[in-house]
């Protein structure tokens, strides 16, 4: 029995060390079982919480805290495992008791002192796991600027993109708001910053995936949201009017598609790597055909029949449309237009456009 409390602690051991390092050191978007696991539990644990209390808000409310439990969940598993790992150790290498192996492995792991004896091959055991302790609360206090730094730079581009998609965000509206005050011209410069900022969110929500769980300041704005918004709108603009339309479109499709697929693989999400232009999606040409008469009404030229365009936007909306509906799915974001269903009853939500206040003419 003794061997196999050994094994078993080292075993436990190795295997909290790996999980520490794939969740908060490998740069590397690496799966994690504990991260993934415990995020899922707590997620249901929030929603069933928030459940009597309404709708879409309610929901967002108690989803505020999921992140920050999720961080202490996951720093409370390592703290328990590795406690449980040298408990193991010190029963399988030595006569002592459970109840005083697991006091001076606590002794020793939360540095308290207070129950060490003066055997010598205890000892080294002993100072293993006063060293894991604060090791363990260090990589996560190292992580969390790390988050932080990732989370600001995302949410100042879904902040900006406030005033020119709507809030919640929406493609058709990003085109039509451009149109009505007649600046196309900044599109491409939106284009760019949202190539960047694609590239950013696959580095970094694959990376650390408790960062899809870190909701806006505001109920209506989601990262998720803003992407499919802006990816939408340059689909659109491609498929409509292929002419003028910037070639930034076509980068900012490309990097966004891209940085969902590497989150998906993250998160073992599965999907076609490479679909045909022809595949059915879930958005459906009524809808489409909406909301080009929307555009059109706001003063956006077609160079392209809609009938036309439907086949060229449906043959870029394939590559990013399943990634990103289950990524709004499982981050419970707002319910936006053309961004999927929900796992909460919701009706999806217009923008909210500010009403016409120039003055009128005498």
């Amino acid at each position: 029995m003794r061997v196999i409390f050994t094994v078993l602690g080292v075993a436990l051991l190795v295997w909290t060390a790996g999980s520490i390092l794939r969740t908060l050191v490998v740069p590397r978007g690496l799966y994690s079982a504990l991260a993934i696991r415990l995020w899922s539990s707590l997620r249901v644990v929030v929603r069933t919480v928030a459940a009597p209390f309404g709708g879409y808000r309610a929901i967002d409310r108690a989803q505020t805290w999921l992140a920050p439990l999720t961080l202490l969940g996951m720093l409370g598993c390592w703290l328990l495992a590795t406690l449980m790992a040298y408990t193991l150790l010190l029963i399988g290498t030595s006569e002592l008791p459970w109840h005083v192996a697991f006091r001076e492995a606590g002794s020793s792991l939360f540095t308290l002192g207070f129950a060490s004896g003066d055997r010598l091959h205890l000892s080294v055991i002993d100072f293993l796991a006063a060293a894991n302790g604060p090791l363990i609360i260090a990589l996560l206090i190292a992580y969390l600027p790390t988050l932080y730094s990732a989370y600001n730079r995302r949410e100042l581009e879904v902040t900006l993109l406030q005033s020119r998609a709507g809030e919640p965000a929406w493609g058709p509206e990003l085109l039509a708001r451009q149109a009505l005050v007649r600046t196309e011209s900044e599109l491409p410069g939106l284009y760019r910053d949202w190539e960047r900022l694609a590239a950013d969110l696959g580095e970094g929500h694959s990376n650390y995936p408790v960062l899809i769980s870190f909701r806006s300041p505001q109920p209506y704005r989601n990262w998720v949201v803003g992407l499919i918004a802006v990816m939408d709108a340059a689909a659109m603009q491609l498929a409509l009017n292929p002419r003028s339309a910037p070639p930034e479109a076509r980068l900012l499709l490309r990097a966004g598609f891209t940085a969902l697929r590497d989150i998906a693989t993250a998160l073992r999400i599965p999907f076609e790597p490479d679909p045909e232009p022809e595949e059915p999606i879930r958005l459906t040409f009524a809808e489409f055909d909406a909301a080009v008469a929307m555009v059109t009404a706001a003063g956006m030229r077609l160079e392209r029949p809609v009938a036309d365009a439907w086949a060229h936007f449906r043959g870029w909306r394939v590559n990013y449309e399943a990634i990103a509906y289950e990524l709004a799915r499982r981050a419970d974001a707002v319910p936006a237009l053309w961004t999927g269903p929900r796992d909460f009853p919701a009706t999806p939500i217009p923008p909210r456009r500010p009403a016409d206040r120039r003055p009128v003419n005498p």
